[in-house]
């Protein structure tokens, strides 16, 4: 296991590396001038430009810049600085990280308790009603924009019923965030549902689970231990990648609550053209992902004792 841990984080260097990479290009071949923007209408002297382009790097060739972004993550941990507010972007990251990240957890917890029990009621009771009901449910939230749903909820919970606020506090407590959270966990809980709904109907045909009825085992045991077990691991492989994924789909979310956590943060930096911004979100995001699959990797070993690394 050690050695296969060693071996997945050595691997993680070349992905981390060509990732960032990637971005970083993608984000500074995008057209305008951040310091130019500075100014907006009235301009400034070249003078002006070329001494803030200095002062921010932007006059390096983009393999320096790169290098020069690189090693200060490395090395000392540091993003950067913001051209408009002169603040460290680590500064930034540490205001928007924990609020989004907050989200990001209530909205995963909703979509393994609810993603699950429907999925494993509409598995066990494939054909009939209930799993009918299941399925057309996830259906609907699979079918509709996360934009529309957040502006329904907004506007039939918000306005129209009064139960809560439209937009959250900059501080937000975890009642403030129930909504979002069932906004941004919705399609993941849709597709957690019919994944498992999917992966238990099939494996209660399986040859095992017909030896372990067989032999007389408790249903509770059958289902809890033997079912439950095998038919977990697609759905754990889709919660781990998923767990990046709402971190970093929450722009949408965000901007309809007025949540000012990381998707917000990434909304403002494009229309500002804070590319070092931009590029530190989705180095952080990265490392989440990366983390996230080793972590995946190592529960297929719990769920099925057959997996061994070697």
């Amino acid at each position: 296991m050690g050695r296969y841990v060693a071996r997945r984080l050595l691997q993680m260097i070349p992905v981390f590396l060509g990732t960032t990479l990637l971005i970083f290009l993608m984000v500074y071949s995008l057209p305008g001038d951040p310091v130019a923007s500075l100014f907006g209408d009235k301009g400034a002297d070249p003078a002006t430009l070329a001494a803030l382009r200095h002062e921010h790097g932007l006059d390096l060739p983009l393999y320096q810049q790169y290098w020069n972004y690189l090693s200060g993550i490395l090395f000392h941990f540091d993003f950067g600085t913001q051209i408009r507010s002169g603040r460290e972007i680590t500064d930034v990251l540490g205001d928007a990280f924990p609020v989004t990240l907050q989200l990001a957890v209530f909205a995963f917890v909703i979509e393994i308790v609810l993603g699950l029990a429907l999925g494993i009621v509409a598995g066990l009771k494939a054909g009939k009603l209930a799993d009918n009901l299941v399925l057309i449910i996830t259906l609907l939230i699979i079918s509709m924009p996360v934009f529309v749903f957040g502006f329904i909820v907004k506007t039939v919970f918000a306005f129209q019923l009064g139960w809560m606020q439209p937009n959250v506090s900059n501080h937000p407590t975890w009642s403030e965030l129930a909504a979002p959270a069932v906004v941004l966990g919705s399609l993941s809980l849709a597709y957690v549902a019919r994944l498992t709904r999917t992966s238990m109907a099939e494996n209660l045909r399986a040859d095992y689970i017909r030896t372990a009825v067989a032999k007389g085992l408790p249903k509770r045991r059958v289902i809890g231990v033997h079912l439950m077990r095998n038919s977990m691991i697609p759905v754990v492989t889709f919660l781990g990648t998923d767990i990046g994924a709402l971190m970093g789909g929450a722009v949408v979310t965000e901007s309809i609550f007025n949540v000012k956590g990381v998707g917000n943060l990434i909304f403002d930096a494009i229309i500002r053209r804070e590319g070092m911004t931009v590029v530190s979100v989705v180095t952080v995001l990265v490392l989440v992902y990366l983390a996230a699959s080793l972590l995946v990797d190592l529960l297929y070993a719990v769920l099925d004792p057959r997996i061994r690394y070697a």
